[in-house]
Formats: C-alpha cells, sequence, structure tokens
C-alpha cells in the first residue's frame, strides 16, 4: 500500500509541471499565429499599395497615350476643317480608353470676353443685374493693367478695405481658380460658373453652336426667347450660328463667331470591367515645330463604376 501511495505521490509533480509547460508552449503558438497574422497583414497591405502604385503608373501612361492620340486624330485635318467636337473609343492590352473633346471656344474667356458677356453670363448663374454688373467689373479689373500708378493703388487699397491680404492681379487671369480670389465673388457663384469659363480660348466670343446654354446667354443681346427658339433649333440638327449672330445684331457678331485653337479633352482609362482613371487636359495642336503643346491637365484619379454613375446622374 505505501508503495502504491508513494507511486502516486511521485506522479503528481510531474503531471503539473507537464501542465505547465503545455500551457507555455499553447501560449507560444497563440503568439506565432498572432505575429503570423500581423504580418501576413502588411504582406497584404504592402501587395496592395504595389498594385494600386502599378495602376496609377499605368493609368498615367494610358491618359499620356490619350493625350498624343487626340492630338493626332485633330492633326490630322487643317485648322479650318478640325471638328469643333468628337470621341472616340479603343481598347488596348485588356484596358479601356475613352476620350471626348470639345472646342475651347465653348466656354468664355476670363481674359479676352467683354464686360456685358461677363455680366450676362453671372446672370446666367442666377446672380441679380446689380450685382452682375458689380461682378463682371471686378473681373476686369483684375485682368487689366491700369492706365496710371493712382488707379492701380485704388484698386489695390479696395481688396486692403475689405480686409483681404491679397490684391488684384492686375494682369491676365493666369487660372480660372483665380475667379475665387476676385473681390466680392462669393463662393457658390464662383464654384456654379467655373464650368463655363477658361483662360485657353482666346478668343473674345464663344462657338454658339457646341456651347452649353448657359455660356451662349451670355452673349450681349440674347434675351430668353431668342435663346430657347436657339436651343431647339441646335437640338433639332440645325447649328443656326450664322443666323443667331444676324438675330443678335452687329454688336453681338464676333461674340457669336468665337473660334479657338484650343481642345479640352475628357478622359476615361482602366481595365475593362474594373477601376477608371479619370483625367481633364486642354491642348493645342502643334505648329510645326512641335506636335502639340499640352496647356493643362488634372488627374482626378480612381473612380469605382458606381461613384461615375453617380457623377453622370443630374
Amino acid at each position: 500500500m505505501r508503495n502504491n501511495i508513494g507511486n502516486n505521490s511521485a506522479a503528481a509533480p510531474r503531471s503539473a509541471e507537464d501542465g505547465f509547460i503545455l500551457i507555455a508552449a499553447l501560449w507560444m503558438l497563440a503568439a506565432l499565429a498572432m505575429l503570423v497574422v500581423v504580418v501576413s497583414q502588411q504582406l497584404g497591405s504592402s501587395a496592395r499599395l504595389l498594385r494600386l502604385e502599378d495602376q496609377a503608373i499605368e493609368a498615367d501612361a494610358l491618359i499620356s497615350a490619350a493625350i498624343e492620340l487626340s492630338a493626332y486624330r485633330l492633326m490630322l485635318s487643317k485648322d479650318e476643317d478640325r471638328p469643333r467636337q468628337g470621341a472616340f473609343r479603343l481598347t488596348f492590352a485588356g484596358n479601356d480608353i475613352a476620350v471626348s473633346f470639345l472646342n475651347e471656344a465653348a466656354r468664355v474667356d476670363l481674359n479676352a470676353a467683354s464686360k456685358d458677356m461677363l455680366e450676362n453670363l453671372f446672370g446666367a448663374a442666377g446672380v441679380k443685374p446689380d450685382a452682375a454688373r458689380d461682378f463682371a467689373e471686378r473681373v476686369v479689373a483684375w485682368r487689366t493693367k491700369p492706365s496710371d500708378a493712382a488707379k492701380a493703388q485704388a484698386e489695390e487699397a479696395r481688396y486692403s478695405a475689405a480686409g483681404l491680404k491679397h490684391g488684384p492681379r492686375l494682369a491676365p487671369f493666369a487660372h480660372v481658380g483665380e475667379l475665387a480670389l476676385v473681390l466680392g465673388l462669393p463662393a457658390p457663384v464662383t464654384d456654379r460658373v467655373l464650368p463655363w469659363v477658361t483662360v485657353f480660348s482666346g478668343s473674345p466670343g464663344i462657338d454658339p453652336a457646341i456651347a452649353p446654354a448657359e455660356v451662349v446667354a451670355a452673349l450681349p443681346g440674347i434675351t430668353p426667347l431668342i435663346l430657347k427658339d436657339y436651343l431647339n433649333a441646335r437640338a433639332s440638327g440645325a447649328s443656326g450660328a450664322d443666323a443667331l449672330a444676324k438675330t443678335l445684331g452687329s454688336d453681338a457678331k464676333d461674340a457669336a463667331s468665337g473660334k479657338s485653337k484650343a481642345y479640352r479633352l475628357s478622359i476615361t482609362v482602366g481595365p475593362v470591367g474594373g477601376l477608371r482613371h479619370t483625367a481633364t487636359a486642354v491642348i493645342i495642336p502643334g505648329d510645326g515645330e512641335e506636335p502639340y503643346r499640352l496647356l493643362a491637365r488634372h488627374d482626378e484619379g480612381p473612380q469605382p463604376r458606381d461613384a461615375r454613375q453617380a457623377r453622370r446622374t443630374p
């Protein structure tokens, strides 16, 4: 009996010791498992980042190719024969490339448009007549170099009196975004007008055959009835730009016959069925020394399909 008891008492410590070892081993296995999970997550994140970087590099190359292809297509025609708007689409190496182009005369040039045209443009944005007139004057003052120092100082004093840290450029707009810096222009008005203006057209007038209704409404002398009739005629397939110029009178003839060498491109690239990268660019076909000049480019990054559909929804 004593031997049995002695054997049992000797076995007990070994069982406890084995239990502690087992628990320690389990903790070590759990720690190793957590380490594997962490390393796996880091590797997955690194792989995703590398994949996104590769996609961004590929999208940048595809957008550049789309710009060059657009310039090439426009160069196939002489200046007077180039289409004012158009689009094309192609598939390359599993990627879809879609481009639409529009002559920049579809927008009002902030540096070339008359004060009356700017005033009407603000009116088309819902601004009341008195405020629209004031905004147009401020835009003209921003882009104009005064004839003497006293006038320049007076314009700068207006900005200082309003508590602004910047003064007027007193020179042509370098970018449409500068419109937000013009004295007195509310941000909602600026945001509303930005899609209708440019600094790349170089034309005092616009091309009503391709311009949006709000830009056509900026033509001097136009009335809501004339605008409605013209837009209806244009929708039916008749441009009627010459007839519109005659209807508006001699003062608006030049404004309704604007032309520009610049084109605005809207570009979408990406894998078929996958994320798409979008960009806009403004180019001028070359004059012989260079095939084309890139005036501006803005990449908006990857756009999921749902996001693109939402952006197209009014």
